[in-house]
């Protein structure tokens, strides 16, 4: 009949995203200390109890010890000190910077913070020494004659930004050596004409007050030269840093160094290169011989940015960069590194400098930077402003000529290198660190240093004690025992119970150690695994403490000896319970209302008889069933009449009533209520409140004593109707307010969910219902930023009952019966949904049995979703579509993620489903929630009761696996299938199935779907985590079947990622006649790491029928398709036609946004104003208020990269009622607890925090949580150089870009013959690079007289990035006639080889000797 084959394509379970966090923990508690010395060194607030028979841990938080049972006066702890031992105020005369105190002293216990106020001052106009540090490379030399043409507008310039200032000026060009300086004698005497010979960097003109002598010393000084176009400013900028004496810097002054030139800037390991060979680390210190010249620029390499940046500060020295537009942007990307610079535009011959230092000189005394430096490593710093604020480098904002303050914290490390700090080296845990703004000289001088206490009783021994049995001595109250024995009391021989291990087994167990361990003497075990394991028997597992909510110890304690020790402020057994009370507050900021009882951060509520919220406070949502549900009790008690009349049942009420004459007034009480009693027709009244005595349980309940009862023949001709006014006779609401589900076990794309109605069931009452898709994506979610396309043709499923019995003839669709009323249906609804504009006709009808249901499907534009729910309303409600009968009261209308309806209450029904659509797509959230609302009752008399209700749907992970059938007689057949442990486990990795499968005629396939398993959190800790594998057998084939070659099939379960999700940006796009080209974004979300690919393709163009291929590389979110309107023969007209994205990669799928339209008008006609009007953002200022409010700081902050340059934060919401939250890092203000922060750069660490507010202001600040972005592709390479050895070889070298993105691992640079018109003229040869330092390529045989395109592009873990390029031909420049050493493993390619890299790669191992006849190498680009 057949035979099977299991063929497995592509099974993978997406990885568990395990975040990383640290959980609180009893620190002191779990250092396990030996003695009381490392009891109080393992942190604050650690002690230790000396009592000899205290049975508890001897080293714990001070409240736990004393809650254990240890004297409060015996229990041992320690204290830190501070103390300020100078503090001179603030003198505002002096013309200098000053600090106030100006020296302190403070220890720190390990893990301990402290806080201190600072004052500091600088002066209206202080003393200002400014030094000019100028490029000297010939492309200067209009740069310079400008500066010496200043004169007395330079001297002007200096008086209005300080009355005692000093000014110098120094020179630089590059490094005298190969391939910066061209080292021909002749161009070492003279590199241009009238210039000096080349030097690195000298300082001309010391820091003086005369102006006059500067004008007159700068007018004898000549430009210089040098080769390649990036300069030697970082030398130079070091030197006159640390040059102090030389250059003159002044101690109480501010140091402004103007940084001029038109180039770019080597850093450290540009001397590393082929010619020069590897250079010495910058060794930081001063080098000028007596002509000032700087003396060791071949000896030792440039210096760092980070190094410049440290040094620059230790000298309080402000860099402003004065640069010409060629290389601006680099410049200003180096800005951003230094707590305080500036960045000017220079003119192209430096006409502007005053300007430049005139502003820059204002932006600098407009803030402040705050550092601490030498700070030792076992501390850190942060600073705050008068609001308690974090400030950032330069946020703080001080007025020249007034005292500013802010406030000092600093905290001592409790761990330093997975080590407790009192281990660490004395120079790391003290020191004297300097805290000061940048720009200051003065300070305040820190003595910091970790104290780590020594016990006193550790001094006093009591040898062989009688306690310890006179085999140990007593240190501290506990025993310490001689060699041989052992115990607490030391009162067991090692020798005498070596061989004994009984004493490692415990009670009620059989294996010694618990089978965990080794058994020494004693019944002392050593466990196997002590990470894992411990106790005096290895009886506990450390994974195995009580969990809350999936989270050992609730992430707020550690697992100890088999039980959850907390850290401070948590108690429990699992530690889920918070000490305090904040989580209990109510609205008025009280505890559980002074009604109920705060217990583990919940109110215990008194019972009422009425529905109150999680703060015992009147849940006025509820009150509107609130008369409903105490009715009954009111009749029986007062007239024995009702539902509870039996004595039994009516004792059974929560309450009792009090008669009464009169009621209080209804404005007065919480509920006033009024029933028609259906035993005698009697209307009765009462009133319900809580009673003002919060001690007393339960409502107050006065009951009108007089009845309003009709005359006996009225109640006989009177109808059965409702008492008009406020009667809370009759309730709807949802019988539940959630539903979990897994998708992997929905059997139907509907949820029917119950709803009910209480009171008495007479009367027809109809509920409108509505329902929203993943209601839990806030607004800033980026699927919920992707507006869905309006004018989108989307299908609307339509559900009516109709007004007709349903038969079994109509739930089999082939049948006669079905067939007649399917085209009855279709024709009568055609017809009313034929006034909706774009309207196909209905499809897809089907009958359910439910009440003749009919289900069908309307396609129409997704704009006219309400045209069509307000049509079919209408229809229903006078119960005919057209000459369809259908019942009134029932309907619903639905798109791809929302939904209306109605269901209709009968007299006597007390239950209805709502038939609720799930809205199940490929791209949903792993775990998506859904909202019903009952809306409204249009009909009827019913209140609404539970009034919400949300579906919560979580993806699973199944594994389908395909069983084939090759047929070779046609007919039924059958096959057993069952799956198999081997390294993957039942229950554990995936949920073990077996069963038959049916084959029916032609068919050749089915699938097997296998639930896999999520890693449990232990499993997921596991450094090596082994291949999980699971088989599946087929067996036993029948009615004539074989199995073929493939019986048994292994299934692997490995971590994937989440496929990505591409989808049109917009679901419109505009263009005119007269476009060069159409650009339509498209975007990717989730996964954006791996590549991923979609097809596109144009539909319904009249004269465009495209078609393409889009790519998305590794980092990618965003790509263009581009379409050229001229690519097709004819004139471009306006048309409007559809674009479709389709076959996307086997990691990726198509959105919901697959099409989107493109109009295109006429380029002389009027645009239309959708198309014409600008979309503006406006950015909300917040401003920041005291933190003193009553919103605590939000919990469980956690930030997660989710792309190259996005960091998704989420948190708990802290009590109260908070209006929304800040976040600190990007200023943003959101309503919900989670937040995406974008446009961060790649690869890049953050810290973050975040604050909720609310009416009283800014709340407090959650921790700062670290988060580092995501990889990206790295930017192109710096600017391309050429050093040309002879008309057939040039040396290429280039620079590392500017924005790595992550750690470089290779280049790969092309080169291409190419023709006047930059075409190709021969084949394209590519160079791979492995080694990321490796930045230069020496390339043999070129052709003779041919231009050349050179292309180099670096590569990360994320792809290949940009290329950057230039051109040049060898035969138009000069060549080079002297030797030129190679050093070994530097790259040479041969351009006659071929085209695989390992054909034409190879290394030098010896010098090699180039032609003779060259002259002078050249540069690419603006070299010097």
């Amino acid at each position: 009949m057949g035979r099977w084959s299991l063929r497995l394509s592509q099974l993978g379970l997406l990885a568990v995203l395990l975040t990383c966090c640290y959980a609180e923990e009893n620190y002191c508690f779990a250092s396990r200390a030996k003695s009381c010395s490392q009891c109080l060194q393992a942190g604050m607030g650690c002690a230790y109890c000396p009592d000899e028979m205290f049975n508890g841990p001897r080293c714990d938080l001070h409240a736990n010890i004393i809650a254990h049972g240890c004297s409060a006066g015996a229990a041992i702890t320690a204290l830190s000190g501070m103390k300020i031992e100078k503090n001179q105020k603030i003198n505002m005369a002096l013309s200098q910077s000053q600090v106030s105190p100006q020296m302190m002293t403070m220890s720190f216990l390990p893990g301990e913070e402290k806080t201190v106020d600072v004052e500091v001052f600088a002066p209206t106009k202080g003393p200002l020494d400014l030094y000019i540090l100028m490029d000297f490379s010939n492309s200067m030399a209009d740069d310079l004659d400008s500066l010496k043409s200043m004169g007395e507008r330079l001297a002007k310039s200096v008086h209005t930004l300080s009355d005692n200032f000093t000014i110098g000026f120094g020179k630089f060009v590059d490094k005298v050596i190969e391939p910066q300086t061209d080292m021909r004698p002749e161009k070492l005497a003279k590199p241009w004409p009238n210039s000096d010979p080349p030097f690195s960097f000298q300082n001309v003109i010391k820091l003086t007050h005369n102006v006059e002598f500067f004008n007159d010393e700068l007018q004898d000084e000549r430009i210089s030269g040098n080769l390649d176009a990036p300069e030697g400013g970082f030398d130079a900028i070091l030197q006159a840093a640390v040059c102090k004496d030389q250059i003159g810097w002044r101690d109480h002054s501010t140091h402004l160094l103007v940084f001029s030139t038109e180039s770019a800037f080597h850093y450290e390991t540009d001397g590393m290169n082929v010619l020069s060979g590897i250079l010495k680390r910058n060794d930081e210190q001063c080098h000028l011989d007596a002509d000032e010249k700087y003396t060791e620029d071949i000896h030792q390499d440039y210096p760092s940015i980070p190094t410049l940046i440290r040094v620059l500060g230790d000298h309080n020295i402000i860099p402003v960069f004065a640069v010409t537009n060629h290389s601006y942007t680099y410049y200003e990307k180096l800005k951003e590194y230094f707590p305080i610079a500036e960045v000017g535009l220079l003119s192209e011959d430096s006409s502007n400098m005053l300007q430049i230092m005139e502003t820059a000189f204002k932006n600098i005394r407009s803030k402040m930077s705050i550092r601490a430096a030498n700070k030792p490593k076992a501390f850190e710093t942060q600073f705050l402003d008068k609001d308690n604020v974090v400030k950032k480098f330069g946020d703080f904002k001080f007025n020249p000529g007034k005292i500013g303050k802010f406030q000092m914290r600093v905290k001592a490390h409790r761990m330093l290198d997975d080590s407790p700090v009192c281990e660490s080296d004395e120079a790391d845990k003290e020191g004297e660190m300097r805290v000061k703004p940048t720009t200051f000289n003065a300070g305040v001088n820190i003595k910091a240093s970790i104290l780590c206490p020594t016990c006193d009783c550790e001094k006093t021994i009591l040898p062989k004690a009688d306690i310890c049995h006179k085999n140990g001595n007593l240190v501290c109250g506990k025993c310490h025992c001689s060699i041989g024995w052992l115990g607490t009391f030391c009162n067991c021989s090692a020798s005498t119970s070596a061989e004994d291990s009984s004493q490692c087994i415990a009670p009620e167990t059989t294996e010694p150690c618990s089978g965990r361990g080794d058994c020494l003497a004693c019944g002392v075990c050593v466990c196997y695994n002590p990470d894992q394991f411990e106790g005096p028997y290895c009886q506990y597992d450390k994974t195995q403490c009580q969990r809350h909510q999936g989270f050992l110890c609730n992430d707020h304690g550690s697992c100890v000896m088999g039980g959850c020790a907390c850290a401070k402020g948590w108690e429990g057994d699992a530690c889920e319970c918070p000490k305090s009370t904040d989580t209990c507050q109510d609205s008025k900021g009280g505890v559980c209302n002074g009604r109920g009882e705060c217990v583990c951060g919940l109110c215990v509520c008194p019972q009422s008889g009425i529905e109150l919220t999680e703060t015992c406070e009147q849940n006025f949502q509820a009150l509107a069933g609130v008369c409903e549900g105490t009715r009954s009790c009111i009749q029986c008690q007062a007239w024995k009449t009702g539902e509870k009349k039996d004595k039994e049942k009516c004792d059974t009420c929560p309450f009792k009533i009090t008669l009464v004459d009169e009621l209080k007034d209804a404005r007065k009480v919480l509920e006033h209520c009024s029933f028609r009693d259906e035993d005698d027709d009697c209307t009765y009244q009462y009133t319900l409140e809580n009673p003002e005595d919060p001690k007393v349980k339960g409502l107050e309940v006065q009951v009108l004593e007089k009845r309003d009862c009709p005359a006996p023949a009225a109640r006989a001709a009177s109808p059965c109707c409702p008492v008009a006014g406020k009667v809370r006779g009759r309730m709807v609401g949802f019988k539940e307010d959630e539903y979990m589900l897994r998708q992997s076990l929905l059997t139907s794309d509907h949820l029917d969910t119950p709803m009910v109605r209480t009171g008495p069931p007479k009367g027809t009452d109809v509920v409108r219902w509505k329902i929203t898709d993943n209601v839990h994506r806030p607004p800033n979610h980026p699927q919920a930023l992707i507006k869905p396309n309006p004018k989108e043709s989307i299908q609307h499923p339509i559900s009516l009952r109709l007004n007709r019995l349903f038969s079994e003839n109509l739930s089999r669709t082939d049948s006669r019966d079905a067939e007649q009323l399917r085209k009855e249906v279709s024709d009568n609804l055609n017809e009313v949904y034929k006034q909706v504009p774009g309207a196909q006709k209905v499809q897809k009808t089907l009958f359910r049995q439910e009440y003749a249901i009919m289900d069908t499907v309307l396609t129409a534009p997704r704009s006219t979703f309400p045209d069509i729910v307000k049509l079919t309303e209408k229809n229903v409600q006078s119960g005919n579509m057209n000459d369809l009968k259908v019942v009134p009261g029932y309907y619903t209308v639905a798109t791809d993620r929302e939904a209306v309806g109605a269901v209709e209450f009968q007299e006597g029904v007390e239950s209805v489903d709502v038939h609720v659509p799930l809205f199940v797509k490929d791209e949903d959230d792993d775990k998506k929630q859904l909202l019903v609302e009952a809306v409204d009752v249009p009909l009827g008399i019913a209140g609404i009761g539970k009034r919400l209700v949300n579906i919560t749907i979580i993806k699973e992970h199944v594994a389908n696996i395909p069983i084939s059938r090759e047929i070779i007689e046609n007919g039924r057949t059958q096959v057993t299938y069952r799956t198999r442990d081997q390294t993957a486990k039942d229950k554990k990795d995936y949920i073990h199935v077996e069963g038959d499968l049916s084959y029916g005629p032609d068919e050749t396939q089915k699938l097997v779907p296998v639930r896999l398993l999520e890693l449990s959190e232990k499993d997921g800790l596991l450094d090596e985590k082994q291949v999980r594998q699971f088989v599946m057998d087929l067996s036993n084939p029948r009615q004539g079947a074989k199995l073929g070659r493939y019986p048994r099939t292994t299934v692997t379960i490995t971590d994937l990622p989440e496929p990505s999700v591409m989808m049109f940006k917009k679901g419109t796009q505009n263009f005119t006649t007269s476009d060069p080209t159409y650009s339509i974004p498209v975007v990717r979300t989730r996964n954006p790491n791996s590549p991923a690919t979609v097809k596109w393709r144009t539909k319904k163009s009249q004269r465009l029928d495209l078609s393409g291929f889009l790519k998305f590389n590794p980092g990618e979110t965003e790509k263009d398709i581009v379409i050229d309107p001229k690519s097709k023969p004819g004139p471009v007209t306006p048309e409007t036609f559809h674009l479709e994205l389709f076959d996307p990669s086997s990691n990726a799928s198509v959105g919901e946004r697959k099409t989107t339209l493109i109009t295109v008008i006429d380029a002389a006609g009027p645009r239309s104003p959708e198309f014409s009007q600008m979309q503006q953002k406006s950015i909300k200022n917040i401003t920041a208020t005291s933190p003193g409010g009553h919103v605590l700081s939000p919990e469980n902050l956690k930030a997660k990269a989710t792309g190259p340059r996005n960091i998704r934060l989420n948190w708990d919401p802290p009590p109260g009622n908070p209006q929304g939250y800040k976040e600190d890092a990007k200023v943003m203000d959101v309503k919900t607890p989670q937040a995406e922060l974008t446009n961060l750069y790649p690869y890049c660490d953050y810290e973050t925090r975040v604050c909720a507010y609310n009416a009283m202001g800014d709340g407090y600040d959650t921790d700062m949580v670290p988060c580092q972005t995501l990889e990206d592709v790295p930017g192109e390479p710096g600017r391309l150089a050429f050093n040309v050895i002879s008309p057939t070889v040039t040396q290429v070298s280039w620079g590392e870009p500017a924005e790595t993105n992550g750690n470089i691992t290779a280049y790969e640079v092309i080169y291409t013959p190419i023709g006047e018109d930059t075409k190709p003229e021969g084949t394209a040869k590519k160079i791979k690079i492995d080694n990321p330092k490796k930045r230069m390529l020496l390339i043999e045989n070129l052709q003779r007289a041919q231009t050349y395109q050179y292309k180099v592009r670096a590569m990360n873990s994320m792809g290949w990035g940009p290329f950057r390029d230039a051109t040049i031909n060898l035969a138009s420049q000069p060549a080079r006639p002297l030797s030129i050493p190679i050093i070994p493993d530097i790259p040479i390619i041969d351009a006659e080889a071929g085209d695989e890299y390992d054909s034409y790669l190879m290394y030098s191992s010896e010098v090699m000797r180039s032609p003779a006849g060259s002259k002078t190498p050249s540069v690419s680009g603006d070299g010097g």
